[in-house]
């Protein structure tokens, strides 16, 4: 009963913004070049799915987001695995670690443009880079945080190395790891938006930016609403895949 009340106030929440939303753009509390109508927006949406080139934006900027992840989860967790297992490696190389973590993803584009140009190779690079970092935090510090006990219960079991890192590290890092992905995939979606702005490649991001400089506030819209859309649908279904992964937490 909990979890359905939340869902319905949640959709109440919704339904009263887009009633304000309604509400501000018919009684023209701000002016229509730069927000327009619901029914405006839909109407955009509909065309550029059916008729124009949305749905090749959507799905260029779907597939530069999955490859940048995927990229970024299998570098993160390898080297988040090799720096965990060792105290000396994350003695020696946390405080790199903690250097380069904050540096945002958009920092890095005159360097990957100078060294890729501006191609689809350099956002996806740039993608990678961005999501890479919430993964790798996430695996050392699951690997880190294995208990001394279960260590010592592998030594005892002579494991080789690459068997605790499989039998004992993984599973009590995993918690860790598929919070970090789904982390990642919001940076990646974010990264991928910003590299297709910059570097004038197909997506979202340079038909909102298109859109934004012709002043044709529908179609924004229409882009930005896809973006929320995108972020919802691939947040939920990681969720799902973890309640799935994890469901020995809670027999």
């Amino acid at each position: 009963m909990s979890r359905g009340r939340a869902l319905a106030e949640s959709l109440a929440v919704l339904l009263a913004l887009l009633a304000l939303w309604w509400l501000a753009a018919h009684a023209r509390w701000l002016s229509p070049v730069f927000v327009p109508t619901p029914e405006g927006m839909l109407a955009s949406l509909q065309q550029g799915l059916v008729g124009g080139e949305l749905a090749g934006f959507t799905a260029a900027t779907v597939l530069r987001m999955l490859l940048g992840w995927g990229l970024a989860c299998a570098a993160g967790i390898a080297l988040g695995a090799l720096i965990g297992i060792s105290a000396t490696a994350r003695a020696w190389i946390q405080p790199t670690l903690e250097f380069v973590r904050p540096l945002p993803a958009s920092a890095v584009l005159p360097l990957a443009i100078s060294i890729f140009g501006l191609s689809p190779a350099m956002v996806l690079a740039v993608v990678a880079f961005g999501a890479m970092w919430p993964v790798l935090l996430a695996t050392v510090h699951g690997f880190a945080s294995v208990h001394p006990r279960l260590r010592e219960v592998a030594g005892a079991l002579q494991l080789s190395q690459p068997a605790f890192v499989f039998k004992v590290g993984l599973p009590n890092a995993l918690p860790d790891i598929l919070a970090g992905m789904r982390l990642a995939m919001t940076v990646a979606l974010i990264v991928a938006v910003v590299g297709e702005m910059l570097a004038s490649q197909p997506g979202l991001g340079q038909a909102i930016l298109l859109a934004a400089r012709a002043f044709r506030a529908s179609e924004l819209f229409a882009g930005i609403a896809l973006l929320g859309a995108i972020g919802f649908l691939s947040n939920a279904l990681l969720a799902v895949a973890e309640r799935r992964l994890l469901r020995w937490q809670h027999p």
